[in-house]
């Protein structure tokens, strides 16, 4: 072992005699190490960095990642639907908290983590990223005031809709989103699909209403039948459903979209997030000014009712915010949607478990159309696609 460790120095000297006597200055510092030499003392790195920056973006870009993201989106909408209804069961109802003020806090906080995250990802460059694609260019980032507005207007034709119709009739009508989304990513992002898929989204949205129906209550169903407008309700739902797939396709849009200018880098997601959250608490505090208060509500504070749950909610649907994003920008709304889907099956079978909400048989066979749609939407049957390729073709890794 002494003598290979002489044998080893003898090599190094002798190499850099060599190179300081024989060779030009800049050929000393690009010569290769003497053939007898480990490799691990070679200078030369092993993996390039745009080696390892293409093979992340291929992991961004492919199936693994997106059943990674929709894995998540499915765990925390289950938990938002558990920790809000415990939030609104376990205490008496002059201790609720008002939905509104929840809402507004909520964007609060997806503007202040978006805002991290766009400190992190520009390396510590916050500020010279909010003047340059915000305060530099305001045109652009008024781009991100058309999903919010229509945001605001699908949420005040919910109201609408809930005021004239049943609750039966409300939660099957609305699921007609998900094939409105579809249709209006077609029209917009000229998206295909192939008749297999089609048919899976419309057979998941009658699942996802079979489990909802399944779970509602009938009780107050006719209480107000007198008061309300059939034509009323179905137009507001309808509209509603348009103003979700035109909001969520049009986000998708904006923040895939490739930068105009190349002097300037692209608008990160993180960025668009500022930029929506933004707008979307002018549009809440706008909306709660017009909005008449409760008169339960009248004697509250802003603030009360967040209990230490209430700010797990928070929190988790700040959070969520973050993940539909990072869902749109490497998957699209569609799969959002499937993932919406599957995330109603898990928290009302999870609900039995913590609440003691009972199963039906009904909720059975909803869950049956619903994974089984998720299913061969994601794995197409042989000879079924469209001819070329499709968005949706390899979802899950094989």
């Amino acid at each position: 072992e002494a003598t290979n460790t002489r044998t080893l120095a003898h090599i190094l000297t002798d190499q850099s005699r060599f190179r300081s006597t024989h060779l030009p200055s800049k050929a000393r510092h690009t010569q290769p190490p003497h053939p007898c030499l480990p490799s691990f003392l070679s200078l030369k790195p092993i993996v390039k960095t745009s080696t390892i920056m293409a093979l992340s973006q291929d992991f961004l870009n492919g199936p693994t990642f997106k059943l990674m993201l929709l894995a998540a989106m499915v765990l925390q909408n289950s938990t938002v639907v558990l920790v809000g209804r415990y939030t609104r069961s376990s205490v008496p109802e002059d201790e609720l908290y008002i939905v509104s003020h929840l809402i507004l806090m909520t964007e609060v906080g997806k503007l202040l983590l978006s805002f991290v995250f766009e400190h992190v990802t520009s390396g510590g460059k916050l500020k010279e990223s909010v003047k340059m694609h915000i305060l530099d260019n305001p045109l652009d980032a008024m781009k991100i005031m058309v999903p919010a507005v229509l945001y605001l207007v699908q949420n005040t034709l919910l109201y609408v809709a809930l005021s004239n119709l049943t609750a039966p009739m409300f939660q099957v009508t609305y699921q007609g989103k998900l094939v409105t989304t579809a249709i209006v990513s077609v029209l917009m992002l000229n998206r295909k699909y192939s008749t297999q898929q089609w048919v899976c989204l419309v057979t998941l949205s009658i699942g996802v209403a079979i489990v909802v129906l399944g779970a509602s209550s009938d009780k107050e169903e006719e209480a107000a039948s007198g008061k309300q407008s059939l034509v009323t309700g179905l137009t507001a739902v309808t509209v509603a459903c348009l103003s979700s797939a035109l909001a969520g396709v049009y986000f998708e849009k904006v923040i895939k979209s490739k930068a105009t200018n190349d002097n300037k880098p692209p608008v990160s997601v993180w960025m668009r997030n500022v930029q929506l959250a933004f707008f979307t608490i002018c549009t809440t505090v706008l909306q709660s000014l017009f909005q008449r208060t409760k008169e339960a509500d009248a004697g509250k504070g802003y603030f009360h009712g967040f209990t230490f749950w209430a700010w797990v909610l928070i929190l988790l649907q700040a959070g969520g915010g973050l993940l539909v994003a990072a869902v749109i920008k490497y998957a699209d709304n569609v799969l959002k949607g499937l993932a919406t889907g599957v995330s109603v099956c898990v928290a009302t079978a999870a609900s039995t478990v913590f609440f003691g909400t009972p199963l039906s048989g009904q909720f059975s066979f909803g869950a049956i159309f619903i994974l089984t749609s998720v299913y061969f939407f994601s794995n197409p049957i042989k000879n079924a696609n469209l001819p070329g390729a499709t968005e949706m073709r390899s979802l899950l890794p094989r």
